[in-house]
């Protein structure tokens, strides 16, 4: 079954360092979805440990998996606008709304 249109929880607003998890879910699809952020319209790298990761200075963890994007402490750099698709290799791919994040 292809995904169903993801619900994405972005917050609106956040201070400087906070926490932030935003989140994107999909309940149609099967098998389950797979999720990726994007900010700004590019994809975002998924942190996988390697130095390449740091080397980006990526502060973000993404959950392909569960469709949570976490950021431990943003930044001013981490305003932007924010969406997430899900896709599960069948049908096409379903996006949320942009949602714009001001920090």
């Amino acid at each position: 079954v292809a995904p169903s249109t993801p619900v994405c929880e972005v917050p609106s607003s956040a201070m400087t360092g906070a926490v932030v998890q935003m989140s994107c879910k999909e309940t149609e699809g099967s098998p389950p979805s797979e999720y990726q952020w994007y900010k700004n319209g590019v994809a975002l790298l998924e942190k996988t440990g390697t130095g390449s990761a740091r080397a980006a200075n990526i502060t973000y963890t993404m959950n392909k998996k569960s469709g949570t994007l976490l950021f431990n402490t943003v930044t001013k750099n981490d305003t932007g606008e924010y969406f997430c698709e899900a896709s599960n290799g069948i049908g096409l791919s379903q996006k949320c709304s942009v949602k714009r994040m001001q920090v």
